[in-house]
């Protein structure tokens, strides 16, 4: 039987490059009764905490490492004893949010993370930051994208560490060759599906070469 998601919406601000902004984020949970782990510990580390119960934490993992996804994960893997894992690429913008705390474990293209018997494969999506990543799940039919791709578009790239064509690229190789009916779960905002964004995607495509 494959995991299910739970979903969790925590709210805080996203501070780079100066400026300080108020965001809510969507926090999923990936597993059963026993065992799940967490993508994008936000914000709050008692709410999630919470909708955790006492079930075993397999895993922090984060999509990137923007503070608004990260804040929380020490405090979470201090409670929990899970290991808090990242794309070495962003240790940089890591550092800026926790300099006296290292993430526990890499994450890398292609590496394959198991939880209630569910498989996600880690997919690199560089653009919106440096070791941005995805997180396949094809037993649930969902990918679960971070700031990489939202309902209406790629995410934001006009801040430090980002880079527009890259996003672009990211989106067109490796998320759009996903089936159609896969459904897009977001670092904020509501879900959507790879076939609903296609048709909506060539306009930017067409932006980044």
């Amino acid at each position: 039987m494959a995991a299910r998601i739970e979903h969790l919406v925590t709210s805080g601000t996203f501070s780079l490059d100066g400026g300080t902004w108020d965001v809510d984020n969507n926090v999923w949970i990936v597993g059963d009764d026993s065992e799940a782990l967490v993508i994008d510990a936000a914000h709050d580390a008692d709410a999630i905490a919470e909708a955790l119960g006492d079930r075993r934490l397999t895993a922090i993992v984060c999509t990137h490492a923007h503070n608004d996804h990260i804040d929380a994960a020490p405090a979470l893997a201090a409670r929990t004893g899970a290991p808090i894992l990242l794309h070495p690429d962003d240790l940089p913008l890591w550092k800026q949010t926790h300099p006296g705390r290292l993430p526990d474990g890499e994450l890398a293209d292609g590496q394959r993370l198991s939880v209630a018997g569910t498989d996600l494969t880690v997919l690199h999506t560089p653009g919106h930051a440096p070791g941005a990543v995805c997180l396949h799940a094809p037993q649930l039919d969902t990918v679960f994208t971070g700031d990489t791709l939202f309902q209406g578009g790629p995410g934001a790239t006009g801040r430090s560490f980002s880079h527009f064509p890259t996003i672009i690229a990211s989106i067109r190789e490796r998320l759009l060759a996903l089936p159609p009916g896969t459904e897009v779960r977001t670092g904020h905002g509501d879900s959507t599906t790879i076939g609903a964004e296609a048709p909506h995607l060539q306009k930017w495509i067409d932006r980044g070469h």
